[in-house]
C-alpha cells in the first residue's frame, strides 16, 4: 500500500482497543457456532462479550487518543462532508475512525449491547435454557427477548459485512491498510497525531468495573 511521501510511523491505536476488538472478533463467531449445541460456553462467551462491551464504553470516555468517542464521533456536516470525499482515490490519512467510520462503530456496540441483553433475559421454547435474568421476566416476555436476540444477531452480521467490505475499500480502492495498525498500534501518517495514550490506572479501573459487572450479571445480580 502507498505511504504519504515523508510520513512517519505514529502511534494510533492503544493495546486496549486491539485487544477488544480481536476478541470481540473471535467471541462474536464463537457465539455464532455454540448457540445451538454448546450453549453452556454460548452463555460464557455471551458474558466475556458483555465485559469487553462495558470495558469498551467505558474506555470510550476514560481511554486516551482515538479510543474516546469524542475523537471520532462527529456531526452530520463532518459526516456529509467526509462521505463526499470516498470516490477520491486518494488515501485517507484521518487518524482513527473517520466520521463515517466512527458511527459504524457506534452501531456495532449499540446491536452488540441489544444482543448481550436481550440474552440475559431470553427462554427458550421449552423454557429449559434461560439467560441469567430470565426469571425476572414472564415466559411470554422471555420469549420475546429471544426473538429480539435472533434478530439483532442478523442485524450484528450485515453489519460485520458491512465493516469488513469497508477495510476491503480501503485497502484496495483508497490505498488505506486499516488493518496493519489494528495488530501493530501504529500507522503511517504525513504527521504525527500526537495522540496521548492513558494512565494505567484508568485502565485498571475500567478493566475492574467491566468484569465485576460481568460476573454480577452472571450470577443473576445476587452476591
Amino acid at each position: 500500500m502507498a505511504a504519504p511521501e515523508g510520513g512517519v510511523q505514529a502511534r494510533l491505536w492503544d493495546a486496549p482497543v486491539r485487544i477488544v476488538h480481536w476478541l470481540l472478533v473471535v467471541l462474536i463467531a464463537f457465539s455464532w457456532w455454540s448457540s445451538e449445541d454448546h450453549l453452556n460456553w454460548h452463555r460464557w462467551s455471551g458474558y466475556t462479550i458483555l465485559g469487553l462491551l462495558v470495558f469498551r464504553i467505558l474506555w470510550g470516555f476514560m481511554g486516551g487518543g482515538a479510543a474516546r468517542f469524542a475523537s471520532f464521533v462527529k456531526g452530520p456536516k463532518a459526516v456529509l462532508a467526509y462521505a463526499r470525499s470516498l470516490p477520491e482515490r486518494a488515501a485517507s490519512n484521518v487518524p482513527g475512525h473517520n466520521p463515517l467510520g466512527g458511527w459504524s462503530v457506534l452501531a456495532l456496540l449499540a446491536v452488540l449491547a441489544v444482543q448481550v441483553t436481550t440474552g440475559l433475559f431470553a427462554v427458550d421454547i421449552d423454557a429449559f435454557e434461560a439467560g441469567p435474568l430470565s426469571d425476572r421476566v414472564s415466559y411470554d416476555v422471555g420469549r420475546a427477548f429471544a426473538e429480539v436476540h435472533e434478530l439483532s444477531f442478523r442485524l450484528l452480521q450485515v453489519l460485520v459485512v458491512v465493516h469488513v467490505a469497508a477495510v476491503l475499500f480501503y485497502l484496495f480502492y483508497k490505498r488505506t491498510n486499516l488493518i496493519g495498525p489494528m495488530i501493530t498500534g501504529r500507522r503511517t501518517l504525513p504527521q504525527d497525531p500526537g495522540l496521548a495514550g492513558a494512565p494505567v490506572w484508568r485502565l485498571v479501573l475500567a478493566v475492574a468495573i467491566a468484569a465485576a459487572f460481568a460476573w454480577f450479571v452472571s450470577k443473576g445480580l445476587r452476591l
